[in-house]
């Protein structure tokens, strides 16, 4: 398993540009094909909403790579 962090510097960032500032996803679309084809999880939840408000504290899971927001 890969696990990352990313440090949020605003309020929030929307969850389909962090899984592309992240590099799970080569392009926007990529990333919202996997956020709508349920293979993102937000706090050990499904999240299926594309423009989902990550804030700190917040961990991703897609696959085996696990992303901490600090």
């Amino acid at each position: 398993m890969s696990q990352q962090t990313f440090r949020l510097t605003t309020e929030f960032i929307p969850l389909i540009q962090l899984l592309k500032y992240t590099g799970i996803a080569e392009s926007g679309a990529r990333a919202s094909e996997l956020v709508v084809s349920g293979e993102v999880f937000c706090n050990g939840q499904v999240e299926t909403r594309k423009r989902y408000k990550v804030r700190k504290g917040d961990l991703i899971r897609i696959g085996n790579q696990t992303i901490e927001i600090i």
